[in-house]
Formats: structure tokens, C-alpha cells, sequence
């Protein structure tokens, strides 16, 4: 891993110009202290709560979108990624509306930029537990953008945002980012790497080290990974919800929503 000193910020209702230029610069940024920590644990029932909701009912897609199920430690099954899970909870769908999180739209040139809550998959809940059950560890080299072309559109700048529910240190695996990768060509920024199959790191990748509470983002063009977690069971338990800021135009979806074809073609080529 390079030797690279990762800043941290903190977020209020504007963006500093530092933070500004930090982010142009990178690609990604970290604030800590986002939310507090009775806040993570509420975000982390409210999920948790859902997720019991949709295995009672039999829900395997949102909205068009597979969900990912495993099984925890003792077995019993799991759902280790939902989606659009602010349109089922009204807590979740409040802190959407934080205002310290619109002041994220201006990171990108503005193209009617706006937080994607129904659009792409809405705010997704990662579960990552290294366990002989889980099916969801790790997450290979990728970045965000080539899904706009399976789906015949135009690649559009978008940010992702991560609101962090565990502690998670450089050492226990987590978040890898490859900084200033979202200044690439078009052609790099897909095929730098083998998407979603390349899990093996890299000299010049940066790791965070993250605090339950923390909020990252990081621009759809960068190329990121998520590492195993070298502990097993409940150390290596890392629960983080994402959601998209996007632009161009609205697209929503809703139940009738067909599953992209990106997500059939994941199951042949993701572990």
C-alpha cells in the first residue's frame, strides 16, 4: 500500500474550498463524525428491521434489483445487501434530507444534480461478515460508471456516498480507493482493471481507517475494492449504506422496474 496521508474533514451545510479541492484532487474524501454513535445504532435497527421484514415476505428483488442473501454465523439466512431501503423506513428516508448532505451535490459540476433515492439502487445497506456462510466478504476492483452503458445511456458523473455503522481500521480490511483514478480516460476508467473480478492489490491503493459514524465519498469514476477482512465472525462484521448522488435525467424506479441486465451478467463473473 502507498504511503499516502489520507485527511480527514468535517461536513457542515458548505463545502470548504479545501474540501472542494481535496476531492478534485483525489477522488474521494473522509469526514468523520458524521453521525452519532446512538444514531448508528438506530440506522442499524432500522436495517436490520427491514431486512427481518423482507426475509418473512420472501423478497428477493427491490424495485427491479436482486438482493444479496447469505447466512450468519449460526445459519440462518441473511440478506448481506438491500436496496432503496430509505422507502421503507421512515428514519432512514429523513436522514436523506440532512442538509449537510446537499451540500455534496456541489463536488460535481452541476447537471441537475440531485441524491438518488429512488434512482440507480437507492440506499443500498452493505452487510460484509468473513464467514463460512456469508456470500458477501469482499468486493473485487471497480468503478461505478459502466453500468450507465449496459443500460444504453451516456456515462454521467455520480458520487457515492458511504455512511459507515462498524469500525472498521486499515488493518481489518474495508474500503480501498486508488486515488486521482477518476481523472483517467473513459476507456481506463473501464478497463484498468477486470471489474468486480480483480480482488488483488494494488502498490498505489490508499485503505481508510473508518469509525462507526464516519461518511465517505468518492466520485463513480474511481477505481475502489473492498477488502476481506482478515478476522472471521463477529470482528469482522462491516455494515456501511450507500447512496448515489446522480444527474442528468430523472430516473426513477418502482416495482415494475426490470432487472439491468448488469446484475445477470454479476452472477456469472462475481464471487
Amino acid at each position: 500500500m502507498m504511503d499516502f496521508d489520507a485527511k480527514t474533514f468535517t461536513l457542515g451545510e458548505q463545502l470548504t474550498p479545501e474540501q472542494k479541492a481535496y476531492f478534485d484532487q483525489y477522488g474521494f474524501i473522509h469526514f468523520k463524525n458524521f453521525i452519532s454513535k446512538e444514531t448508528v445504532e438506530a440506522f442499524k435497527n432500522e436495517a436490520h428491521r427491514v431486512e427481518k421484514e423482507w426475509l418473512e415476505a420472501g423478497i428477493d428483488k427491490m424495485n427491479g434489483i436482486p438482493l444479496k442473501f447469505g447466512k450468519d454465523e449460526k445459519g440462518n439466512p441473511m440478506i448481506q445487501r438491500l436496496c432503496f431501503l430509505s422507502q421503507h423506513s421512515a428514519i432512514l428516508h429523513e436522514y436523506l434530507q440532512d442538509p449537510r448532505l446537499k451540500a455534496l451535490l456541489t463536488l460535481i459540476p452541476n447537471n441537475a444534480n440531485r441524491i438518488g433515492e429512488d434512482e440507480k439502487d437507492g440506499l443500498v445497506f452493505n452487510h460484509y461478515v468473513n464467514a463460512d456462510n456469508s456470500k458477501f466478504s469482499q468486493m473485487g476492483w471497480h468503478t461505478d460508471s459502466p453500468r450507465d452503458l449496459f443500460l444504453g445511456q451516456k456515462i454521467l458523473k455520480m458520487l457515492n456516498v458511504g455512511t459507515h455503522l462498524d469500525d472498521c481500521p486499515m488493518e481489518n480490511g474495508g474500503l480501498r480507493v486508488l486515488p486521482g483514478t477518476h481523472k483517467l480516460s473513459k476507456m481506463k476508467v473501464l478497463f484498468l482493471k477486470k471489474q468486480f473480478i480483480d480482488h488483488n492489490p494494488d502498490k498505489n491503493e490508499v485503505g481508510l481507517n473508518i469509525e462507526a459514524g464516519d461518511l465517505t465519498v468518492h466520485d463513480g469514476d474511481l477505481w475502489h475494492r473492498v477488502e476481506v477482512c482478515p478476522f472471521t465472525g463477529e470482528k469482522s462484521r462491516r455494515r456501511v449504506m450507500y447512496f448515489p448522488i446522480v444527474q442528468g435525467k430523472y430516473q426513477p424506479k418502482d416495482e415494475k422496474s426490470k432487472t439491468p441486465f448488469y446484475h445477470k451478467l454479476g452472477k456469472l463473473v462475481v464471487k
